[in-house]
């Protein structure tokens, strides 16, 4: 097995903080990181855990977001200058219209 070393800069707190973590669950800093970037590569994903929860607004938002797409209530864009054409053609359709109102 060829191995090598990994050098980067972090905070001391953050290092003392790390390893204290990583010795609480039985593991030394090196195989926390073998392990994360094991994951990286493997997921091609940077998984951060969060613990918190959606507000029910949030919650509320993405239903509503549900039913819009299931109803075919929404606009797609294959490009973003697509949308961008979008957003200007309405600009230009809403400022006609408060000039004939």
């Amino acid at each position: 097995m060829n191995i090598t070393s990994l050098h980067i800069k972090i905070e001391s707190s953050v290092k003392k903080q790390a390893q204290k973590t990583a010795n609480e669950l039985g593991l030394s800093l090196s195989a926390t990181i073998k392990v994360l970037l094991k994951q990286f590569i493997r997921t091609k994903q940077l998984s951060v855990g969060l613990t918190e929860k959606p507000t029910e607004q949030l919650i509320k938002s993405l239903k509503q977001s549900d039913k819009d797409i299931k109803a075919g209530r929404i606009t797609s864009f294959k490009t973003g200058r697509d949308a961008l054409t979008y957003l200007d053609r309405e600009i230009k359709d809403e400022q006609h219209k408060k000039q004939t109102d």
